[in-house]
């Protein structure tokens, strides 16, 4: 067990103290990818039944976070972020079970063929080793990232967000629980007990080689500072810039639907729709009622002239308000010439996270989901549906926009790497 952090004293003792925990979970990633389906459900399983039993003293240690947030001026979107109640322990416990019900993704075989020569070459997943994820606010992410690294084989190394600091200890304290019932070593999950902002440096730099990648999950200017600094590949989104297009082919009460699911079930999550593009050939059926039921439900409209002229309640957009991503009751829209200039304005304005289209059109939306170069693109479902779980992969680590090994919802899957197994019989190459 790694010693507790919160009162290491000097910055060398800090360093000493993370180059340690380094070392754990290296040795703990070997651990895990030597062992077999059954230890690690095993360890799901009892981390479920721990995190169950354990929602009193989380939810009082999330009390006390909330309480310091809301004193220090949080808005409502960050203490959203930041709040649980016993559905949201009881969805994380859910979301371990998921976990443990997938395929076990180490040592699958992904390809295989045989060579003229006689060899046999096969693809086969292996985990990544150690990842680091660098995470603000959401103590789900504990349970979510711990969970899914240790499926994948993977150590993980957790630095949660000050304002979490308490919720992710006792959720952490579960995992361990868990780890330790399954006997697989309880530095492979590991929680980096300190609030100083000096820890995350050294997480980017590698902790001496011992992490292998890092997941930044927060703000932009968390996923800013880690992009700029880490000397390790990074999985990552800077922002989600989320837009629904509302086709001159779309059905009005299934767009009011997507439309107002996209933006207000829940406007802090980086899936939340942030732009709405409504196609100028059915502005005059769409438009207006689009966005009055938006006002009504409490979201604040900043619209083109065509938006603005519709409803006196509109206010104005800005060139910036175009690229911005709210996480808020706040929503850009505007009128546009058809889905080609759609897909233009996304190019332009987007973040390459999440877009949708709604539209009755096969053709145009074949032309969006083709187009649109986004991690994630949907016809006629809510963006909301960014998420590893609904995916259908048990949860998620983060959603990455890069182009390079993992894209969209980083699950089990997106944790591991591959190497090649050949099997030959006393081939020499001339």
């Amino acid at each position: 067990m790694n010693a507790p952090l919160k009162a290491v004293g000097t910055p060398e003792k800090l360093e000493a103290a993370m180059r340690n925990i380094g070392r754990e979970a290296r040795a703990a990633a070997r651990a895990l990818a030597l062992a077999p389906a059954s230890r690690k459900n095993r360890a799901l399983a009892a981390m479920a039944k721990a995190l169950r039993r354990s929602h009193r003293p989380i939810l009082a240690a999330n009390a006390e976070d909330v309480a310091e947030a809301k004193a220090s001026g949080a808005t409502p979107a960050f203490l959203d972020r930041l709040a649980l109640d016993a559905a949201r322990i009881e969805a994380m416990a859910a979301g371990l079970d998921a976990v443990r019900k997938l395929k076990d993704p180490v040592g699958a075989i992904m390809a295989s063929w045989r060579r003229p020569n006689g060899m046999r070459i096969e693809r086969v997943r292996v985990p990544l080793g150690v990842i680091g994820v660098i995470y603000e606010s959401r103590p789900n992410v504990t349970a979510d990232a711990g969970a899914l690294c240790l499926k994948a084989g993977n150590a993980v190394i957790l630095r949660g967000g000050s304002e979490s600091f308490r919720s992710t200890r006792a959720i952490h304290a579960a995992l361990v629980e868990g780890l330790a019932a399954a006997d697989l070593p309880t530095a492979a999950i590991t929680l980096v007990p300190t609030r100083e902002r000096a820890a995350v440096g050294m997480m980017l730099a590698g902790l001496d080689g011992a992490i292998d990648v890092i997941v930044p999950r927060g703000g932009k200017d968390l996923v800013e500072r880690v992009q700029a600094e880490a000397r390790v590949p990074v999985f990552a989104h800077l922002e989600g810039v989320c837009h629904v297009y509302v086709d001159k082919a779309a059905k009005l009460a299934m767009a009011k639907a997507i439309v107002l699911n996209a933006k207000m079930r829940r406007t802090g999550v980086c899936g939340a729709a942030e732009t709405l593009l409504v196609d100028r050939a059915g502005a005059g059926k769409l438009l207006k009622p689009l966005v009055a039921m938006l006002i009504d439900a409490g979201c604040e409209i900043r619209g083109d002239a065509a938006v603005q002229a519709v409803d006196s309640r509109v206010k104005p957009a800005s060139e910036a308000d175009w690229s911005t991503e709210y996480l808020d009751a706040i929503l850009t829209a505007g009128v546009v010439d058809g889905v080609d200039a759609a897909i233009a304005h996304i190019e332009r304005y987007g973040s390459h996270h999440t877009d949708a289209i709604i539209t009755e059109n096969r053709a145009a939306a074949e032309k969006f989901l083709r187009e649109v170069d986004s991690a994630i693109v949907l016809h006629n479902a809510s963006t909301q549906f960014a998420d590893g779980g609904e995916f259908g992969f048990g949860g998620e680590i983060g959603i990455a926009t890069g182009r390079l090994h993992a894209r969209g919802p980083v699950g089990v899957e997106q944790l591991t790497s591959f190497k090649y197994r050949i099997r030959g019989n006393g081939q020499t190459r001339p």
